[in-house]
């Protein structure tokens, strides 16, 4: 079993596809139970979505600040 910070920690990897096997099978047996990851996965799924649709639009300065700023978040959760 691994925690919340260790599964958040892989999230952006789980959803590249690019954990090992098993790393990827504690991740989902995480996902299974725990509902704030669930939501961590979620957020990630959506804000890949919309980086993805709006690729080719400039993003406003404080809106590049707050996405920086919330991905360096997730990555010291």
């Amino acid at each position: 079993m691994i925690t919340c910070a260790e599964a958040v920690k892989q999230l952006w990897d789980y959803l590249d596809g690019v954990v090992d096997e098993s790393q990827r099978e504690l991740v989902e047996e995480h996902l299974s139970f725990c509902r704030r990851c669930c939501g961590e996965l979620e957020f990630a799924e959506e804000l890949r979505g919309f980086l993805a649709s709006n690729a080719d639009d400039d993003l406003a300065p404080e809106v590049r600040a707050r996405l920086a700023a919330t991905l360096d978040g997730l990555d010291r959760a």
